[in-house]
């Protein structure tokens, strides 16, 4: 199977809440929509998901975390794996490449 993980901005709804815009992504996107983690800024929850673009080169970047030796990292193609999408708990999104 050779998914498009292509985002068109101007396709995305406004969604109400963080959980419309999650459900919308994760039904998009399936097991390569993933969360990262969450911040508070100006007071509003953030929470960070990544979309998973080349789980061959994620997945171990991600797992060298886990590891004492730390992940040399020698070309961009770790980068350009995945996409950052900030869903906040009022539904804004925002990406990051």
């Amino acid at each position: 199977m050779n998914q498009d993980f292509s985002i068109n901005h101007e396709q995305i709804p406004n969604f109400k809440s963080h959980e419309e815009a999650r459900t919308y992504f994760k039904n998009l996107y399936g097991d390569r929509f993933l969360l990262r983690g969450t911040d508070n800024r100006e007071g509003t929850k953030v929470t960070m998901y990544h979309l998973v673009k080349n789980p061959e080169v994620y997945q171990p970047y991600m797992e060298s975390f886990s590891h004492e030796v730390k992940h040399e990292i020698t070309n961009m193609d770790v980068f350009k794996s995945y996409n950052t999408i900030e869903i906040d708990e009022n539904g804004n999104v925002h990406f990051q490449s």
